[in-house]
């Protein structure tokens, strides 16, 4: 009994979840699937997920059969002496062309969301991602190219809702319902620009940019991470996403023009606690 309760304890956890806990573009405990779209493109990979569900089972399904009739039908107390057959043409050409029609199957929509999920002509909003050790900045080329960092919060900072290793200082705010082109670079090492409930990863080469984009379908705060092992405090450059409206936008980048205005010297603000100890650990030479 204590088995079988370890083993269905995730489900336990999944059931007992509130509906505004399995909404957040965050991950969850004991969580086995995508996290719910936010974007037009993660829509669209997980109906190719499901697409992929269907055929996976059906070809499972059909080998077990298969399996299941030949070892009854080929069995010794059935055939005795066995078939010496060495070629069946209708077979041979069967088990070639039947494969070949599942990866065509399998392969034209794969083709039309790569497609889809590269770039976009009309793009209404731009913004640009630049990995650094171990933080991200941010800027908005389109909106008076201001630039700003985004520390992760150490735990001793964090406030109430804010969820630990995944929360910054400072928040990108984008609209829904915008066609938004997404720049990626790096300054330093190969960083990726990760966000899973947007359908969004994509590496930033030291330079190179890299250019991806989305469409924000709901509001709400959305959560990713750095997918590149780029060092020590890998672990420490979450990426927060704040998405609001148009009007909201519109008032966010007014206050964003003056609190993030370039200034001659900058100071550069003070890292987390985790991350200067990375950096303490990281040797001289590199």
């Amino acid at each position: 009994m204590t088995r079988l309760g370890r083993l269905f304890a995730p489900l336990g956890v999944a059931l007992a979840t509130p509906l505004a806990a399995v909404q957040a573009g965050q991950p969850e405990p004991w969580g086995t699937g995508f996290q719910p779209s936010a974007s037009t493109t993660m829509e669209q990979i997980s109906a190719f997920n499901d697409l992929l569900l269907i055929v996976i089972s059906a070809v499972v399904v059909f080998v077990l059969g298969l399996l299941i009739y030949v070892m009854w039908r080929f069995s010794e107390a059935r055939n005795p002496i066995p078939s010496k057959t060495s070629h069946n043409t209708l077979l041979e050409v069967l088990w070639t062309g039947i494969p070949v029609i599942i990866l065509v199957v399998i392969a034209v929509p794969s083709f039309k969301l790569l497609y889809y999920a590269d770039r976009v002509e009309d793009a209404e909003v731009t913004i640009k991602a630049i990995g650094r050790q171990w933080y991200w900045s941010y800027e908005y080329p389109d909106h008076g190219d201001f630039t700003f960092d985004a520390y992760m919060v150490a735990d001793e900072d964090l406030q109430e809702g804010q969820p630990r290793l995944l929360a910054t200082d400072n928040v990108v705010v984008l609209p829904v319902d915008t066609n938004i082109r997404i720049l990626v670079t790096a300054s330093d090492v190969l960083h990726n620009f990760a966000m899973p409930s947007m359908g969004i990863k994509l590496d930033g080469v030291p330079g190179r940019v890299n250019e991806t984009w989305v469409r924000i379908t709901r509001e709400g705060s959305y959560y990713g991470q750095c997918s590149e092992l780029c060092g020590t405090g890998h672990s420490y450059m979450p990426i927060e996403i704040k998405a609001v409206s148009r009007e909201a936008f519109d008032e966010w980048v007014e206050q964003a023009k003056v609190e993030f205005a370039r200034v001659d010297e900058p100071a550069a603000p003070s890292a987390p606690a985790a991350v200067q100890l990375a950096d303490a650990d990281k040797p001289a030479n590199e």
